[in-house]
């Protein structure tokens, strides 16, 4: 049997401190190393830690000598420390409470029964030891960290000096409802940019931006606040204050709705004798839109600018006034379009543009450096309009003009016709939907005689007949740069038969297939022979 040791031999030098009330009572307690070689000393399954090999290896430990010294130290632990803490806590909570019968606080007995440190051993013990706590529960400090970044991100933006793993933890924790202010110069994540889009709009298609995330959003973005803006009511600030956010980002701008101001001194009841002047868009307020020159001058990048000025979706509200394109707005915007030296794609469609304002806006275009496409489709151009388009396709670098769906007769075409013997860079013309008749229809086969940089022309619906079909037949067989015509709801004829059969021979009944000779399709002939 191992010598044993006195207790203070085991426990090493006792505290100094005056004994408290329950250390005059009980004894003193333990010092801290005292307690922490104590608890050393508990089995491991009273620690919840592994088991030891054996209880031999407690030699090894400081001042360990024997099982039984640990036995006196373990009964000394609850004696000394555990038993007064229990009796202090005890003694704190009976205080609290009244005495039985009566409403004053009595003090209780000093010293508590057994059931009751034993439940209070119980409970205290299930907390200083629980089992389920492990070290791995605590987040690192780095971890901490970024949390606080990302909470204190829109005061505190940091992000570049941090390392590539952290920032892309930070990037992918940030809230896409953070102002443009902080994320629009700072951020150029694209996933960042994609939570942005797709949690804003269903249908997200980049292919269309560029393939860039971060243009889709500005350019959407941009949209949508000036689909929104009513003049004189919107704040102006809300498209100024985005400006230089979105600068270096905005490429394309398609804005198919433009609201007029609010008419506070609209009558609630109209003169029924008023709606037919309406239905010309007589006797109607003049109301103007949003200048966008300070926008579009602003916006170093711009390429492509689509615009339709009117309402959507005005329902019951419908009035003629809210689809004016006034005079003041074309002003305006043939001032913005001549200073926007970028722009290579210009659509003004649905805007009620006549004559005037097409030459307002073709004067302004003139010699433009960079303008290719050119689409004022679905307007109210007439002959005068048309004739300054012909003097537009000689004074720029057009290759694609639409003028589908207006009001051109054969006056128009003989002046587009004109400028079309002398071009040399317009590619695809579309003048569907209009009223060239024979003598605009034949004015323009023969400019295309010495046309030799034309590829594709659409002549649909223009009133055209046998006369133009057999003029187009000469064209056919010595232009060899047209590689699609469209004569779809004309009265062509036997000619138009014949035409048809000249690049179809022996199969008259497959109209806009290709001929193995020239590469031709020849569209929508046959059903349309009358």
């Amino acid at each position: 049997m191992p010598q044993q040791l006195p207790l203070q031999e085991c426990m090493g030098p006792q505290q100094t401190a005056p004994p408290t009330l329950l250390e005059q009572q009980c004894g003193p307690a333990p010092g801290v190393r005292d307690i922490w070689s104590a608890r050393a000393r508990l089995p491991c399954w009273k620690r919840g830690l592994p088991p030891r090999p054996s209880v031999a290896g407690l030699q090894h430990w400081p001042s360990a000598a024997s099982a039984a010294q640990l036995e006196n130290v373990v009964v000394t632990l609850k004696q000394f420390f555990l038993l007064p803490l229990l009796k202090e806590k005890w003694v704190l909570s009976r205080m609290q409470q009244p005495a039985a019968g009566d409403r004053s606080t009595a003090v209780p007995s000093l010293y508590p029964s057994q059931a009751s440190l034993a439940a209070d051993s119980y409970y205290t013990y299930r907390v200083i030891e629980d089992p389920e706590w492990s070290l791995a529960t605590v987040p690192h400090l780095t971890e901490l960290c970024l949390q606080h970044i990302v909470h204190n991100f829109e005061k505190n933006p940091i992000l570049d000096c941090l390392l590539p793993e952290h920032q892309r933890k930070v990037l992918d924790r940030l809230s896409t409802g953070l102002p443009l202010a902080v994320t629009a110069n700072l951020i150029s994540d694209e996933d960042y940019w994609k939570r942005c889009c797709t949690e804003r709009w269903q249908a997200c298609d980049i292919s269309n931006y560029g393939d860039s995330w971060k243009q889709m959003f500005f350019e959407r973005h941009l949209e949508n606040i000036l689909k929104c803006f009513i003049p004189n009511t919107t704040d102006p600030n809300q498209v100024l204050e985005l400006i230089p956010l979105c600068k270096d980002y905005v490429r394309k701008l398609e804005v198919d709705q433009f609201l007029p101001p609010v008419q506070m001194d609209q009558k609630e009841e109209r003169d029924d004798l008023s709606n037919t002047g309406s239905d010309f868009g007589f006797g109607e307020v003049s109301v103007h839109h949003y200048d966008l020159g300070v926008l579009i001058t602003a916006l170093p990048h711009l390429e492509e600018l689509h615009l339709t000025y009117g309402v959507k979706d005005c329902g019951m509200n419908f009035e003629w006034n809210l689809f004016n394109f006034t005079h003041q707005d074309c002003c305006n915007l043939a001032v913005a379009m001549k200073m926007c030296h970028n722009l290579k794609v210009f659509k003004l469609t649905r805007s009620k543009v006549d004559d005037d304002k097409t030459r307002l806006l073709v004067r302004n275009l003139l010699d433009h450096p960079c303008l290719v496409e050119l689409n004022l489709s679905h307007n109210l151009i007439r002959d005068k309009g048309a004739q300054a388009v012909g003097k537009l396709i000689n004074c720029s670098r057009l290759q694609t003009l639409d003028l589908c769906n207006n009001q051109i007769r054969h006056l128009g075409a003989q002046a587009l016709a004109r400028a079309l013997a002398e071009n040399s860079t317009l590619i695809s013309l579309n003048l569907r939907l209009n009223c060239v008749e024979d003598k605009g229809g034949e004015a323009i086969g023969r400019a295309l005689l010495t046309n030799t940089t034309l590829k594709s022309i659409h002549l649909g619906s223009n009133n055209l007949s046998e006369p133009t079909a057999m003029l187009f037949s000469q064209v056919l067989a010595q232009n060899t740069s047209l590689t699609s015509i469209n004569f779809s709801c004309n009265h062509l004829g036997l000619t138009g038969l014949q035409l048809r059969e000249l690049f179809h021979p022996g199969k008259p009944t497959q109209p806009g297939k290709w001929h193995p000779g020239r590469g031709l399709p020849v569209l929508g002939l046959l059903p349309l022979l009358r």
